[in-house]
């Protein structure tokens, strides 16, 4: 009896993991079915989501909402009386209306009770709605739904290949299909050796750095009313801050100075030529060289800008925000950067939207708007007015350095850190080993079918692209500590540029606020001698490639024909891609200052980080639906100043000077 009771046992665990895998399997599949060939009505070899987009009444099934069909009710009545956008139409997340209207497909999504009313609403509203919203309200929904958290996003560059690559490349592809010939064509990048910019555009045109920027923005976006997101306004500091920096090492690694800030009274002085196209609605406009900011009709003077500054700097400089209802919220802590970066950016927890705006996606709405600011010519938005074509454009990071520069005046104004707040007197660092650090270009292919219109009954040819893209050798850090007790701790390993354009050698309180964060982990120490090995792959601050459309469509449709689990365990899209965890440095070397180090493990928010890791890009992007790991500020300690070197020379903290090679 007691052998049948455990083959019962047995048996039963068997059928619900099968069941488990299946039902994974057959959600990531109506994921890809939904997102493929947007703009063409769904397949009919797809019969359950053609089906449903066909017979499935949203309003008939409101029972299967937790809102109580609200946010169903709401999106039929302006698809019944076409108020809607219309299909194959532009769309731009910062325009208000038509972020709007993709907002109310997310809470229909979101309300949803099962996936199989997510599934039905989707279908239903993909042949209905226009195709950008519905691309950007699918994301953003299977993102935060507890119903999709085992699903595999695909990339967005084989989703929207239009938003990530140049229109010579398009019409290629165009013509390979027409003439049933596979093709595999070459893209360059904006611009030529004219142009200095073109050194550093292998960085901001890196088409998964241009997904990782969207993804972040998807993770954490500034319209979110729902659940509080943990550290949302320090996480907007911070990534930008270390887009930034990164971007500035490349800069120096080409032999150009450091990027200057945006300023409203200043010219433009380099334009942008995207050569991108839109797939409906015509080229992504040209800024030319030399442009004075113009005021954009609709959306916002430059004086008003610069009123909104002076309001920011005026809360910096009193050390309190003015809340909406005129009471005072003091930000001279290590909390304050998180309403800033609230406030600025502006988010829907910015304290006081009225008085303060949204510099930041204002800006963004600005600049890309630069082309044809009276609106006189009917231009669809610029790539500043777009996450997932922004860093395109090399104004990006001079807007973001002038941003940078409003939280650098707020952590300037902050008491520097004693030496009783870097010391942990536990552990002294010996010696780090670090194995070479090189890189070099790599060709990344990626798949451009889902750029084409087409009818289901042409046969489909391979139609790619091909783009050269930075990379690094594997390296590994070995980290020599010699500890007084066993005990957990934190490690922070940062690398900042030794010296600036000018070959200048920087003081610490000049390359600090440069510094990039290469890892963020928590280990054990033993008492005594401890050598503590952390590869680049492991980094917390970074992701892999994202799986291809293709590979995932034919790993998901074998999963299901077999019962079987996805290989794809990967489900977070948010991350720095980990090819550019480097700067490019030089073919001599380029030097940076390495600083490891070693605190307390109580700086952990979680018990568990040294076995658990969370999926390891925890950095950048925190954890998903929890707090965020590290209790220290992010940044920390090079996020305030530091006058006095000697207070940073303490034993657990160890620096050196390492070279960043690149082969070509």
């Amino acid at each position: 009896p007691a052998n049948m009771q455990w083959t019962v046992v047995v048996a039963a665990f068997l059928v619900a993991t099968v069941a488990a895998r299946s039902d994974v399997a057959h959600k990531q599949q109506a994921i890809n079915r939904l997102l493929y060939r947007i703009t063409s009505p769904i397949m009919s070899t797809f019969t359950d989501l053609k089906e449903a987009a066909q017979s499935w009444n949203p309003k008939d099934h409101t029972d299967q909402t937790t809102d109580g069909g609200a946010a169903v009710k709401h999106l039929m009545e302006k698809l019944e009386d076409h108020t809607l956008l219309k299909k194959h139409h532009w769309f731009s997340l910062f325009n208000d209306r038509q972020r709007e209207e993709a907002l109310w497909l997310v809470d229909v999504l979101l309300n949803s009770k099962d996936f199989e009313t997510f599934k039905n609403n989707a279908a239903y509203f993909r042949e209905r709605m226009n195709e950008g919203e519905f691309v950007y309200a699918l994301y953003a929904a299977v993102t935060h739904s507890d119903l999709t958290q085992d699903v595999v996003l695909p990339p967005l560059y084989e989703v929207t290949p239009h938003m990530f690559t140049n229109s010579e490349v398009i019409s290629k592809a165009y013509a390979a299909m027409m003439k049933q010939i596979p093709g595999n064509f070459k893209m360059n990048f904006t611009g030529n050796k004219k142009n200095p910019e073109q050194r550093v555009a292998y960085f901001g045109e890196d088409v998964g750095l241009n997904s990782y920027h969207v993804h972040w923005h998807l993770d954490f976006p500034f319209w979110w009313k729902r659940d509080k997101i943990d550290r949302k306004g320090e996480l907007f500091f911070w990534v930008h801050h270390q887009l930034n920096a990164r971007y500035d090492a490349e800069r120096l690694s080409n032999h150009l100075s450091r990027v200057e800030e945006l300023c409203w009274d200043c010219i433009i002085e380099n334009g942008f030529a995207p050569h991108t196209t839109y797939k409906y609605g015509g080229v992504f406009p040209t800024r030319p060289d030399n442009k004075k900011f113009d005021d954009v009709e609709g959306v916002a003077r430059i004086r008003d800008m610069k009123e909104l500054e002076s309001r920011i700097r005026s809360t910096i400089a009193l050390g309190y925000v003015i809340n909406s209802d005129d009471t005072h919220t003091n930000i001279s802590n290590e909390h304050g950067i998180d309403i800033l970066g609230d406030l600025i950016e502006s988010s829907t927890y910015s304290p006081n939207n009225g008085y303060y705006g949204s510099l930041h996606n204002q800006a963004h709405r600005i600049l890309g708007a630069q082309a044809d600011p009276k609106l006189k010519y009917d231009m669809p938005p610029g790539v500043m007015e777009h996450f997932e074509t922004a860093t395109r454009d090399p104004a990006f990071f001079r807007l973001h350095k002038y941003i940078d520069g409003l939280f650098k005046e707020h952590k300037d104004r902050l008491p520097p850190y004693t030496k009783s707040d870097f010391l942990y007197s536990n552990v002294k660092i010996t010696d780090v080993e670090v194995t070479e650090l090189s890189t070099y270009f790599e060709d990344f292919e990626f798949d451009l079918i889902n750029a084409l219109d087409t009818s289901e009954h042409v046969n489909e040819v391979s139609v790619k692209t091909h783009v050269s893209r930075l990379n690094h050798k594997p390296f590994t850090f070995k980290i020599h500590a010699n500890a007084e007790r066993d005990d957990r701790v934190t490690i922070r390993i940062y690398i900042s540029p030794k010296r600036d354009e000018n070959n200048i050698v920087l003081h610490i309180n000049e390359h600090r606020w440069g510094a990039i964060l290469l890892d963020t982990f928590w280990a054990e120490v033993r008492a005594g001698d401890n050598v503590i090995k952390r590869k680049s792959s492991q980094s917390s601050v970074a992701i892999v490639d994202r799986v291809s459309f293709p590979q995932l469509i034919h790993d998901t449709d074998e999963a299901v024909a077999n019962n079987a689990e996805l290989p794809h365990k990967d489900t977070r899209a948010c991350g720095h891609p980990q090819r550019l965890l480097l700067p490019k440095g030089t073919h001599d070397g380029l030097e940076f200052w390495l600083n490891v180090i070693i605190t307390s493990g109580s700086d952990a928010v979680h018990e568990d980080l040294v076995e658990n890791e969370r999926g390891s890009n925890h950095g950048y992007c925190g954890i998903h639906g929890e707090k965020y790991p590290d209790k220290r500020p992010m940044g920390f300690p090079f996020d305030r100043r530091i006058p006095n070197p000697k207070v940073f020379k303490v034993p657990n903290q160890h620096d050196q000077v390492v070279k960043i090679f690149h082969h070509s």
